[in-house]
């Protein structure tokens, strides 16, 4: 695109704003935009929404276009004067539209323009801005802002000048303008001088319009050439353009066109991940509510994964335009790690275009893209390896999801995976179906521990009579599976029952049976269940006796909706302050100890056995022991009686 020339003429007439624009104005430039630089994005975007009318006004006249069929927006600057001058060769303004447009805040052509469109062309139109006060955002950064445009429709005498400083007022005239389009000149402040300057330009044009469909263009930096006496020599009289933004958004361009190579390449750009991606989605919704998602699900974990206070979300952009970089209303939180963009033109934004506002369609947005993204986990089941390395990564931030989302409870829940207790070792993960698939008919509830490690699980004095009738048990190691359980109640019809938690019963069958020889045995028993109980005071509520028990004397029980005692020693440990609990201890009648100190007369060796009987209970569960000393002085007094 040449320069456009311009021969302003005698006669110029100054005007007031339509509306008391000077507090308005003002308002505007010290409070709507919180961030400087995006009175760039502003103006480009403004710039291709008037390269996109003339397209759709050539339909009906071809000639519009044959002056300068090439549309793009030119960026120059000047370090010397201070100055910013973006072109386009658009539809222009004539002088009506000048003053309608520039003269009235929060008046948008682009509006305007959409209610001439129907349906069909509305769909298919790229416009941007619709607020009516991007233009505006100039004087952020600028003392005075000149503007010369020509519509394209008229001649070149039929050209119009503008200008302001932001103050109230405006100078309208006519003006002698070479070619159609608009130029706008940008007299910058001196606080906002960094801005003439080539690399801050592109950086803001990458950041913001690197995808909109119109190229954008600055002047090539080139090098002049090294002379003689080692000075450099004069760069080339004549400027080359070049463009500097992509003009071509990769997600709105047809599936069938993208090569993997190109998905993995953008995945790498707006994730700064030197890997591929695990998988990806990319979808176009139409209808009642329009949108482009391209989601992707990484490799690696970022490195503040588990900072739930980190900025996260998806990129955001309207019309190619780039809005907000970590738009977090788009995904719940336990799918912070999703990477991709999401692009519309019917979401509500703020009138500077930064933020976006509560509305029902974000809700719909959000739900749909969630289901999408579980979908996308659920198809990598096909390939167990790359799932468990997936669910590795990011298992225990999927796990959130059970307290966070409560319409998709069990479809994440099939996507767990655990350790069961008839595996070798943890890296042996099965998923909730597979265990359903392996329970006897008989079974009704899914049956799991908690524990500090799998040895430590599968190991447990709860798990006994579960190994001795050969009951899958599923062993969670991590720290967040008693909270997430708590909220877990089922799965496909199927109760989940903490082995360690509450009254057992293995099936219904024997439930009966079983409850009546536990009350026949605790009845024969009375008497040491009471001194037990005397003998451990306050460290637990009661003392009964076991139905889970096999090989060890004793466990410690928590209620069924109690916190689990190694879960509480967590929490207490890290401050939190929870109300009391206290455990009942079960006892093993048949266990050589138990049967020992029911014949144990002497009371302080009595009360000796008790503390011994509760510390290894605790330390089986993980536990660390109130008084250690006092468990250790015990054990001694006892080993040292054996020897004398």
């Amino acid at each position: 695109m040449n320069d456009a020339t311009v021969s302003a003429t005698p006669g110029t007439e100054t005007m007031g704003f339509q509306t008391e624009v000077a507090k308005l104005l003002q308002l505007m430039i010290h409070s709507l935009y919180s961030n400087k630089e995006i009175f760039l994005r502003e103006l480009v975007s403004n710039a291709a929404d008037a390269a996109d009318k003339l397209r759709f006004e050539a339909l009906t006249q071809a000639g519009l276009l044959a002056e300068d069929p090439e549309l793009g927006i030119w960026i120059d600057f000047d370090a010397t004067a201070h100055t910013i001058t973006i072109r386009d060769n658009g539809v222009g303004m004539s002088r009506e539209e000048v003053i309608t447009n520039l003269g009235t805040i929060a008046h948008s052509g682009t509006s305007e323009f959409l209610k001439t469109l129907s349906g069909d062309q509305q769909k298919d139109a790229s416009l941007i801005g619709q607020f009516g006060v991007g233009f505006y955002s100039s004087f952020v950064v600028a003392s005075k802002v000149e503007v010369k445009t020509r519509r394209a429709s008229l001649v070149p005498v039929e050209g119009v000048y503008w200008a302001s400083a932001g103050e109230g007022s405006f100078e309208v005239g006519t003006a002698d303008v070479a070619q159609r389009g608009t130029e706008i000149v940008l007299h910058l402040r001196e606080e906002a001088y960094e801005y003439a300057d080539a690399w801050r330009l592109r950086g803001i044009i990458h950041k913001y319009a690197e995808h909109i469909g119109v190229p954008v263009y600055m002047l090539k930096q080139e090098a002049g050439a090294a002379s003689e006496e080692g000075e450099e020599a004069a760069l080339p009289d004549t400027p080359t353009w070049e463009v500097i933004n992509q003009a071509a958004a990769l997600w709105t361009r047809p599936r069938s066109e993208i090569t993997e190579d190109e998905y993995k390449a953008f995945y790498r750009h707006i994730s700064h991940d030197f890997g591929d991606p695990l998988s990806w989605s990319h979808n176009r919704v139409e209808g009642k509510l329009e949108y482009t998602s391209l989601l992707y699900l990484p490799t690696r974990a970022p490195y503040d994964l588990y900072n739930r206070e980190a900025p996260k979300g998806l990129k955001l952009y309207v019309q190619r335009v780039f809005i907000m970089d970590q738009a977090e209303q788009f995904l719940p939180l336990y799918l912070r790690f999703v990477k991709g963009v999401i692009d519309s033109n019917d979401l509500p934004l703020n009138v500077s275009r930064e933020l976006l506002q509560s509305n029902p369609s974000i809700e719909t947005i959000r739900n749909t893209l969630t289901k999408r993204v579980l979908d996308m986990i659920a198809k990598l089941e096909s390939e167990p390896e790359k799932y468990l390395e997936f669910w590795k990564t990011f298992g225990n931030v999927l796990k959130e999801g059970i307290v966070e989302d409560q319409t998709n409870r069990e479809k994440l829940a099939g996507l767990f995976r655990f350790a069961g207790s008839k595996q070798l070792d943890e890296q042996q993960v099965i998923s909730l179906d597979a265990y359903i698939e392996r329970m006897p008919a008989t079974q009704k509830a899914i049956y799991y521990v908690t524990a500090e490690s799998f040895n430590a699980g599968r190991q447990s004095p709860h798990m006994e009579i579960f190994l001795k009738k050969d009951i899958e048990v599923l062993v969670m190691t991590d720290r967040i599976d008693e909270w997430m359980m708590s909220w877990l109640h089922e799965y496909k019809g199927k109760s989940f029952v903490h082995v360690g938690k509450g009254e057992l019963s293995l099936d219904e069958d024997s439930a009966e049976a079983q409850k009546k020889m536990q009350e026949t045995q605790e009845a024969e028993h009375k008497d040491l269940l009471q001194r037990l109980k005397e003998a451990l005071g306050e460290q637990i509520t009661d003392v009964k006796v076991s139905t889970r028990l096999v090989d060890s004397p004793a466990c410690l029980v928590v209620a069924e909706g109690d916190i689990g005692l190694a879960t509480r020693q967590m929490l207490e440990a890290a401050g939190q302050k929870l109300p009391p609990s206290r455990p009942h201890l079960e006892i093993n009648i048949q266990h050589a100890l138990i049967q020992q100190m029911e014949k144990e007369t002497q009371a302080q060796r009595f009360k000796a056995l008790a503390t011994i009987l509760y510390g290894q209970a605790a330390l089986a569960e993980g536990m660390q022991l109130k008084d250690p000393s006092e468990f250790v002085g015990q054990l001694n007094r006892l080993l040292g009686q054996m020897f004398t």
